[in-house]
């Protein structure tokens, strides 16, 4: 049996539940001090002054860092024609301009992090106040937005077909508008760097999704050589997406190493990532669907306005999956931003889907109970049997078969479409479902492999752990093509040294990093093989090449499997470990096929009807993702996104002091996540499936899609409990009463 596809334990779990994993803030350095920010308070001016004289003299200072004495750091040089601009652009103590509340405008470096907390507290800023007040109301801003610069592959603005004539010869017409608020990301994990200067080489353990894009920005920040920065990160404790870039602390804690002339750390606090490390960003959305009296979609229009800084832009790219999800006539969209004195937002787990599938799934609902149909029903009304935007086939499409288990498994057929009409003692009871669907995205990785003397195997790539289950399912890919059993293979990640892998994000680290995994792995044990055929003392030698295998450990013979010696014994008599390296990159598939992962997801609510608290008994979710390579890690992954769904759908939103751009629930007594007592029953099903044309894997990410669509199938099973249609995440019980 293939180890592929089984439900294998963490191979990292150990390490995690006894506190041996090291994670990026436990990292120890000799001499090492203590980083503070010190940040803005107020959304838009100048520092006119910084009084740092009582800071500097107290007890343990090492630096104090300010636009007046940071280093000048180079104009980076333009990105090349393959290389993407650095984002977000960072606030480095270049100059005066404060332009969002909490901006970084000092570090304070200490010996002891009390030290540096207590200098960091008596440092006196005053500010000039700049010409015109600080734009932080989102319906103004958003009425004179703007269209973002334009991205290869993600038009602002899209069309298909008459739109005009699709609504007009429509029988029925949803017409509304939808938000979603800020977020933030919350990972349980901190943002933490550790930095350290060898001359001049830099050293960063930084808790990110991409190391090497850590990298890229700290070369091109000052202005040095990438081979001479170093980045580690054995382990994250969480993400989202707003580990994924290079914020400004990581280069503000090199910059204070160098200056204060030993290693710095500098974890981020709570309340400092409400601001400093992005967010999901404010959206309206206006959703128009116009139908046939039978459900046939003639129109369909999505324009969105997403909040964005004006240090620099960010896009939210809801009307991504409207334009892929159902055949319709003709279709519109368009994105345009509302920029405000806030830091630069970022992607926050399914950008664009998360935030546009509330609309599109909210809408479409809405249409199914004008038409009186049933939601699957209209839905498959609908059905795309190829992508109608980019007019390509499905590389592996298996959304009906989602719709029907779910549907099956839920016990949809016994609900009754009145709104209302069902009930549990007291508690108004509602049943509401939404698609779910997220790209197959995939992008060039690099492996290393080799079968040591012991007869071990190390694999390595300069990949991530999010939590997400890398170290286990690559070790399972490894073991699978190299013919080892799993406890002999040892893979490692999340280091510059190793070979390079793309960011942790996107859902995209399976299908990136396991093919070159798996060539690396086939590489070397191919070598292996040809290695005993030519080796007189092996009881292969001399045999053909397809009559041999690698076979837990053991090399054999296919005809006469009782010929054979353990791989260590041939490695050992060779007296050097067997290596081989690999480079997998995605080909010209994309222009032949449409790839994404596709998902069914069925809520049920209780509402008190006198309360309106809102209570989820139990949520099913039936997926299509290509091949799972582990049904446990990913169970857990599936899970996990449809937890965050509900969080979206009921608790998260970033209050705002909008009078001057601060978080005001910058923590997490304040911040509301879905905890244990949120929860009822998740039953996840992933439907057995090869996605032919992605990789030689078959297999796609599942990090984002089980989020997507979990607000809207809320939204629904609210109304058709209450009758009460709210169009404004997330649903709280005063918008119910």
């Amino acid at each position: 049996m293939s180890i592929i596809g089984q439900g294998i334990d963490r191979t990292d779990g150990r390490l995690k539940v006894t506190g041996a994993a090291i994670f990026t803030a436990e990292h120890a350095l000799p001499r090492m001090a203590h980083a503070v920010l010190v940040l803005s308070t107020v959304p838009k001016g100048r520092v006119a002054a910084i009084d740092t004289a009582q800071a500097a003299a107290m007890r343990g200072v090492l630096l104090v860092m300010t636009h007046l004495n940071a280093p000048r750091l180079p104009t980076p040089k333009p990105p090349g024609p393959d290389e993407q601009p650095p984002n977000p652009k960072l606030s480095l103590l270049q100059d005066d301009a404060v332009l969002y509340n909490a901006q970084p405008l000092a570090v304070v470096v200490a010996d002891t992090l009390e030290h540096a907390q207590d200098a960091a507290r008596r440092l006196r800023i005053r500010y000039v106040h700049a010409a015109g007040a600080a734009e932080l109301d989102f319906e103004r801003a958003g009425k004179a937005p703007r269209k973002p610069k334009e991205q290869p592959g993600r038009p602002s603005d899209t069309s298909r077909g008459n739109l005009a004539g699709g609504i007009a010869r429509a029988a029925v017409k949803v017409d509304q508008r939808y938000g979603t608020p800020l977020e933030n990301h919350n990972p349980l994990e901190p943002h933490a760097t550790i930095a350290s200067w060898d001359g001049d080489e830099l050293t960063l353990y930084d808790a990110t999704q991409n190391v090497s894009g850590v990298r890229t920005t700290a070369a091109r920040t000052f202005g040095m050589a990438p081979e001479k920065v170093r980045v580690i990160c054995p382990y994250v404790g969480g993400g989202f997406g707003c580990k994924g870039a290079a914020w400004s602390h990581v280069m503000l804690a090199a910059m204070s190493a160098r200056q204060a002339g030993c290693p710095v750390k500098l974890v981020l606090e709570r309340s400092q990532m409400f601001a400093l490390v992005g967010a999901r960003p404010i959206t309206r959305q206006q959703m128009l669907l116009a139908a046939s009296a039978a459900g046939k979609l003639h129109a369909q229009r999505h324009d969105t306005i997403s909040s964005t800084s004006f240090l620099d832009d960010f896009s939210e790219p809801c009307g991504a999956m409207t334009r892929m999800m159902y055949s319709s006539d003709s279709l519109q969209t368009s994105q345009r931003l509302a920029t405000l004195n806030l830091g630069v937002p970022t992607y926050m787990r399914a950008p664009g889907e998360a935030s546009g599938s509330f609309a599109l799934e909210s809408a479409m609902d809405e249409l199914a109970v004008a038409l009186k149909l049933d939601p699957i029903a209209l839905r498959l009304q609908n059905y795309a049997e190829q992508d109608p935007e980019k007019q390509l086939p499905w590389s592996l499409k298996s959304l009906r078969e989602c719709y029907r288990l779910g549907a099956e498994r839920f016990g949809w057929s016994r609900r009754t479409p009145a709104p209302r009409s069902m009930r549990q003692g007291r508690m108004l009871v509602g049943w509401g479902m939404a698609t779910a669907t997220y790209p197959a995205n995939r992008m060039p990785a690099m492996a290393s492999a080799a079968i040591l003397a012991d007869g071990s195997a190390l694999v390595r790539s300069g990949s991530h752990e999010l939590g997400t289950g890398t170290y286990t399912v690559m070790t399972q890919i490894a073991a699978d093509a190299m013919g080892l059993q799993l406890g002999q293979v040892r893979f490692e990640l999340g280091d510059t040294a190793m070979p390079r892998a793309p960011v942790s994000g996107g859902s995209m680290t399976v299908a990136s990093v396991g093919p070159a995994v798996q060539e690396a792995a086939r590489a070397v044990r191919d070598k292996v093989l040809a290695l005993a055929i030519d080796d007189p003392a092996s009881p292969l030698h001399g045999a053909a090449p397809a009559d041999t295998e690698l076979v837990q450990g053991w090399l054999q013979l296919r005809s006469a499997p009782t010929r054979r010696e353990p791989v260590a014994a041939l490695v050992a008599r060779h007296g050097a470990p067997i290596q081989a390296d690999s480079r997998a990159a995605p080909g010209d598939e994309k222009k032949r096929f449409s790839m994404h992962s596709f998902g069914a997801v069925f809520v049920e609510v209780q509402v008190d009807p006198e309360l309106g608290t809102i209570r989820v008994p139990r949520v099913t979710g039936v997926y299509d993702v290509g091949r799972l390579i582990n049904r446990k890690t990913g169970h857990s992954q599936l899970v996990g996104g449809i937890v965050w769904g509900l969080g979206m759908a009921l608790l998260e939103k970033t209050e705002m002091d909008w009078r001057d751009g601060r978080a005001v629930n910058g923590n997490l007594a304040d911040y509301h996540v879905p905890v244990n007592a949120d929860l009822g029953a998740v039953d996840v099903m992933v439907l057995d499936g090869h996605d032919p044309h992605i990789n030689a894997l078959g297999a796609r990410g599942i990090g984002e899609v089980g989020i997507v669509g979990v607000a809207a199938a809320v939204a629904n099973a609210v109304y058709h409990a209450t009758g009460k249609r709210v169009r404004e995440l997330p649903i709280t019980l005063d918008k119910l009463l």
